[in-house]
């Protein structure tokens, strides 16, 4: 036996191409989602017998088919529950669920929260379309109030559900935002990978066949600099085609300004990712009445629940023996079946 180990292999983004013929609409933004991951994983040197994709039910759902890592396609809404079961079974693996709107906001909204607020060092991608795809364009947690759709013909009168707002209140660690052609999505996806936690990254993604367009004034990029604001940590808010504009705070409450003589960039809200209230009110900034934040929301380290039980079996093993299976089975009320 060698006594020193081999060189591991580079490898590429088409070494995380699984043989899958890739089977979403064309023109679908999962494409541009799955380029990205695939990049992202082959910069950060991930290694394929290392890394697990697990899924719910939905289109963003057959994620696992096109990666060539291991991977789950489980039951709807129940991905972030056994992606917890799976690191607390192996902490090494590197594991990420894939979601979407539908399977993680509403059958899956409970086991969402639960992941996040043990903060499970989970990498959590939920694709957001406003709309259920692969049901055939049924309204969906976040469509907006008064979508029209097969379940809704009249408007559905439900108030959306804001994946920032909800993972912020459920105390995520880490929450960011990206758009499924934005140049900065790796980037992203490569700051929630290597943090130490559990991640939250909210992906818009376009439906081209139920909801074409939804996330077009963040996705166009002739018109989009004037309708998202770029978050950076420490630095002001500022938009516009020009730089010309930016978000400030005016008796406790944001506004949009115009960048001048009489207001400057240091008038502007600042962006700190440590700061939870303000993380949670940029949550609160929606188009058209305001630019949308894209970036890291917030980021802080905090233990991760998995460590937590692994040190807890260790105290109880040391406190109490390595223990007995049999003579736990036969201990207390013991039935026998003649």
């Amino acid at each position: 036996m060698p006594t020193t180990d081999m060189p591991l292999t580079v490898l590429t983004a088409k070494d995380f191409a699984s043989d899958q013929d890739v089977r979403w609409c064309p023109g679908c933004g999962d494409y541009a989602i799955l380029n990205q991951v695939k990049k992202v994983l082959a910069k950060m040197g991930a290694r394929r017998e290392k890394t697990v994709f697990i899924a719910g039910i939905g289109c963003s759902s057959r994620f696992p088919y096109y990666v060539e890592t291991y991977g789950l396609h489980s039951i709807h809404g129940r991905a972030p529950a056994i992606a917890t079961g799976l690191k607390i079974a192996n902490p090494d693996l590197d594991v990420w669920v894939v979601t979407g709107d539908g399977d993680g906001l509403s059958i899956g909204g409970n086991h969402l929260l639960h992941a996040l607020r043990r903060n499970v060092n989970l990498n959590i991608m939920l694709f957001n379309n406003r709309i259920y795809g692969l049901t055939k364009g049924q309204y969906s947690p976040t469509s907006e109030e008064g979508k029209k759709t097969k379940s809704s013909p009249l408007g559905s009168l439900d108030l959306p559900i804001s994946p920032l707002s909800f993972a912020l209140s459920a105390e995520a660690s880490f929450v960011a935002r990206a758009v499924d052609v934005d140049r900065n999505l790796g980037d992203i996806l490569q700051r929630a990978a290597e943090h130490r936690g559990g991640s939250f990254v909210e992906i818009y993604q376009d439906c081209n066949v139920f909801n074409h367009g939804a996330f077009a004034y963040a996705s166009d990029k002739k018109t989009n600099a004037d309708h998202i604001v770029h978050l950076e940590h420490g630095k002001p808010l500022v938009f516009g085609k020009d730089r010309d504009k930016g978000i400030r705070v005016n008796e406790r409450k944001p506004e949009v300004v115009q960048l001048g003589t009489t207001v400057t960039e240091d008038d502007l809200l600042f962006h700190d990712e440590h700061d939870e209230s303000l993380a949670f009110m940029l949550s609160r900034l929606t188009h058209p009445a305001f630019p949308e934040p894209m970036g890291v929301f917030y980021c802080v380290e905090d233990d991760c629940y998995e460590d937590l039980v692994a040190q807890q079996v260790d105290s109880a093993v040391e406190q109490r023996g390595e223990g007995d299976l049999a003579a736990l089975f036969n201990s207390g009320d013991v039935y026998t079946v003649e």
